[in-house]
């Protein structure tokens, strides 16, 4: 495997959090990029935290549009992982057009979660412990 894109929603929390483990666990031996369908979210600040409490520093990412990346650098990537399914019918579409194997990680989205700010955190930490695990196994 030598490229990948995650992609999700708005890219703000699920494929956002997949790039930077991946970038964290294979460095530049696999090349990384995330996508969202749609773009108006900002960066989570609660997924910037869950990385940060395993040393993986997120503040500096901007969400970007599969449309952005296409017109910045190309969607060539063996491997896209989709995080929803709107984002699984997206990079189903991009088939069309792009050879690129596809799977789907349904991923449940932590920005629905509710209760204390801790609460709401563990949800974003079970997502992220989630895809470190899935990430890990998938791309070694």
């Amino acid at each position: 495997m030598q490229s990948v894109l995650f992609v999700c929603n708005f890219n703000a929390v699920r494929s956002a959090c997949a790039e930077a483990l991946a970038r964290h666990y294979f460095g530049r031996s696999v090349y990384v990029q995330s996508a969202g369908v749609r773009s108006g979210e900002p960066t989570d600040p609660f997924m910037v935290s869950a990385l940060d409490e395993i040393g993986i520093d997120a503040s500096r990412h901007r969400p970007r549009t599969l449309e952005e990346l296409e017109e910045w650098e190309g969607l060539n990537f063996d491997l896209i992982v989709s995080l929803s399914p709107e984002a699984h019918h997206a990079a189903l579409e991009l088939t069309r057009t792009v050879a690129a194997e596809v799977e789907y990680w349904p991923t449940p989205d932590p920005t629905v979660s509710q209760g204390s700010r801790e609460q709401r955190l563990d949800a974003y930490r079970d997502v992220r412990d989630g895809l470190g695990f899935r990430i890990r196994q998938r791309l070694r």
